[in-house]
Order: C-alpha cells, then structure tokens, then sequence
C-alpha cells in the first residue's frame, strides 16, 4: 500500500514548470531518471500481481506502481477504487473457476493486514490439480492508495474479490508508531504504523516467499526503491529542531553529563 504524506518536496511539485520526462524507458522527469537502475526487460514470475491503483496515486510522484510495472513481467495494474467483474480477464476466470468449483481451495491471496489475515509466510497456494492445469497457481492482488484509501478499495472490493481470494499480511504492529523517509531507505512516505510499506516494497517481500529466484527478484526490485529513496532525500530541505525542542534535547544532554 502507498501511505499518505503531507510533506511537499521539489521532486512533486505540482507548480513547478513541467519538467522533460525521460524518454530512454522509465517516463520520469530527467533529474529523477531511473533507468540504470530498472531491469532492462521485466523480470518474468510464476506469480501473477494485480494492483488495484487508486486514480488520486496516477497524480502523485511519489507512486511506486508505475516503475513496479517496468520492472516485472506479470504485473496488471487497474485504475479505479474497486475491484468488479469484468475489470480484469485473469480475475474473471478465477471468479468463475471458483463458482464451478466450490470445493476446491482458493487460488488467490489479497495482501492487507488484519485481524483476520493469515501471515504469509505461512501460506501456500496449491499446485494445479486435475481439471484446471491451465489456472494459475499463484495470484496476489495489492490494493495501491493512501492507508485510507486502501481500506475503502478493500471493503467495495470484498463482495467480488472474497469469492476466489482470501486475506493475508505481512509482519505488523499496528501499536507501533510508524518510519518515515529519515529512518529507512526503502520508506517515501510517512508510514502509519509499524509493517506499513510502499506497493513496490510489499510486492518484493511476497515474491521472495513466491518465486523460486525470489531473493534475487526482492533484491532488484528494492534497488529501485533505494535509488527512488535517494532522490527524494536529495531534495529535502534540513529541518530545524523547534525552539522548545532544541531546548529539551539542551536539558537531557546536561542530565546526561
């Protein structure tokens, strides 16, 4: 999921001229190019990523969808805020499939925490079984908006997407404070709690559960997310402490001492 961040930096300034954009590949303005760093075909995968993209994060520069689907093979992404037949050929078919077959186990997972959401490492999808050797074995579908977003795609999502899928997460603990841009070099935007992460990072954590090369496949892609990282702290201006801060952080080095 990409989470919210109201700090503004040069990198996504909507009043800025309109910057040439890089016509070698990645499609991102000149001084943000990440060509050298995105694979020069994308990686193949057994899995197959549907992202749901919400239509506010097609405006932001900071969404990591974008470059994600350069990056890897396999990758559908839908605009939109909900997920319902007829929007996607592959959920369609695992809609239907699903329907017929009743009995058999789901084929899909959706990546998003809970309560209820079963940790992903401990899931496993099952192989192909007879009748249905051309259904994919492994689909994961990602919800790409704000947190808030994110949570309103699921819920008008769930009437389709709970027929064929069911829920799973990665680590998280929703009682811990979040990272931000400072404190990770795979973080853009404030983070609302600990386990929270961009689109591309989740995406990267689940193939390297997935893929048989996925340490390789997790490494490439948090690569590109470091490089996209680095950029955007190139343009961050130094925050002054405030006075009362400066003041506090004063009293506690000289109780220290």
């Amino acid at each position: 999921m990409e989470l919210d961040n109201h700090a503004t930096a040069a990198v996504e300034d909507h009043h800025q001229p309109r910057r040439r954009l890089c016509e070698k590949g990645c499609e991102r303005p000149i001084n943000v190019c990440l060509c050298d760093t995105i694979p020069k075909k994308p990686i193949p995968t057994v899995t197959k990523i549907v992202i749901l993209h919400h239509p506010h994060e097609q405006r932001h520069k900071l969404a990591t969808v974008p470059v994600l689907k350069k990056c890897l093979d396999n990758c559908e992404v839908i605009v939109g805020r909900k997920l319902r037949y007829g929007d996607s050929e592959l959920l369609d078919s695992l809609h239907d499939f699903a329907v017929e077959n009743p009995d058999l186990p789901f084929r899909a997972i959706y990546l998003f925490p809970g309560k209820d959401a079963l940790p992903l490492a401990e899931f496993k999808l099952p192989n192909s079984s007879a009748g249905d050797s051309d259904m994919i074995n492994c689909v994961l579908v990602v919800f790409d908006g704000t947190w808030k977003h994110a949570k309103e795609m699921l819920h008008a999502s769930l009437s389709f997407l709970s027929k064929f899928a069911i829920q799973a997460c990665l680590d998280y603990d929703d009682r811990i404070e979040g990272g931000t841009i400072f404190e990770s070099d795979l973080t853009l935007r404030k983070e609302p709690f600990s386990g929270c992460m961009s689109t591309m990072e989740a995406v990267a954590r689940c193939l390297r559960l997935f893929e048989p090369n996925g340490l390789e496949i997790e490494s490439i892609l948090t690569e590109v997310l470091g490089a996209m990282v680095k950029f955007q702290v190139s343009f961050l201006k130094p925050v002054k402490p405030r006075p009362k801060v400066l003041k506090k952080t004063k009293e506690d080095d000289k109780k220290r001492n």
